[in-house]
């Protein structure tokens, strides 16, 4: 419980109303309120419905499907907490959305996740709470503190509990390497990664893995799940050198497209993914496990709200 509870609110909008419900129950604490209305015309009318004076409030909210509403939505709620004078507003983003547009991939091209930042600052947050951007150099594009927590401590616990025997953590592109190490130390065993370059062949025969992977049973990690061609593309390759089972990790299920529909009809053993992102209001193929990473925001905000480190829990 915090020290500083009767001076805390948090609060949540439409993104992630039942992960918000998790964290303040874990909190003891009851959720801020707030109502989100649309006018007539789709533009977004919020209303604080407590005073908040002199308040350390938290906004529970990802930026996630539809990306442009939640955003909106969430630059208006900090700047409605503003205008009510409160303390300190905390953004509390599971889902950094735009994260992918981090740097300029060719000519006249925009460097979106810098303009979110930018917005985000101007709007009046204080302080950013993420999980898992999909670029670690997105803390810098902020002149507010960041921290941003790993759901690889979730991911990390779930399969240590499962006693999988003989592991490899297998990290899907290059850019997953340190995720997939990462999870390799928690889980003491070792990595392997594919070469990427080889998915413009779309053939898993030709995919080159670096990494002794025949006979093990691998564990696919990245930081999140999007249209699932990629994890499909490396389960078929990794059983085609020689893998007993697939398994797979995510901490972000953004699931566009048909992508629920891959991996049912996918040789993936099991895909772990947390809640970073709403559940699907839709039948979940059985193979899809969900987890919370509700205990691990509720514990951030109560170690900020007392000014403790956030490091003890990277």
């Amino acid at each position: 419980m915090p020290n500083n509870e009767f001076k805390m609110k948090v609060f949540t909008l439409s993104s992630n109303q039942a992960l918000a419900r998790e964290v303040v129950d874990l909190l003891g604490i009851e959720l801020g309120k707030c109502s989100v209305n649309r006018f007539s015309d789709g533009e977004i009318q919020l209303n604080i419905e407590e005073s908040i004076r002199g308040y350390d409030t938290y906004i529970i909210q990802s930026i996630s499907t539809p990306g442009n509403e939640h955003l909106m939505e969430l630059l208006v709620m900090i700047d409605a907490l503003k205008r009510a004078s409160t303390k300190t507003i905390n953004v509390v983003i599971p889902y950094f959305g735009y994260a992918r547009q981090d740097r300029k991939l060719g000519a006249r091209q925009p460097i979106t996740a810098k303009l979110i930042a930018n917005l985000l600052e101007k709007a009046g947050a204080t302080r950013v709470i993420a999980i898992d951007l999909h670029a670690p150099q997105i803390q810098g594009f902020f002149n507010i503190p960041v921290d941003e927590l790993t759901g690889i401590l979730v991911l990390s616990d779930y399969f240590a509990k499962k006693n999988l025997e003989n592991t490899v953590v297998v990290a899907p592109d290059n850019s997953s390497i340190r995720r997939a190490r990462k999870l390799a130390n928690r889980l003491n065993t070792s990595i392997a990664f594919i070469d990427r370059e080889c998915y413009k062949t779309n053939n898993p025969e030709a995919v080159n893995i670096i990494g002794e992977v025949k006979g093990r049973n691998a564990i696919i990690i990245d930081d999140m799940v999007d249209t699932a061609g990629n994890v499909t593309l490396s389960t078929q390759a990794l059983l085609e050198n020689g893998v007993h089972e697939v398994y797979a990790c995510f901490t972000h299920a953004v699931f566009s497209g048909f992508a629920i529909e891959k991996i049912q009809e996918s040789h993936i053993k099991e895909l772990v993914v947390t809640n970073t992102i709403s559940v699907p209001d839709v039948m979940m193929p059985e193979k899809i496990k969900w987890l919370s990473i509700a205990p691990m925001l509720s514990q951030a905000i109560m170690r900020v709200q007392n000014q403790l480190s956030i490091s003890i829990m990277l």
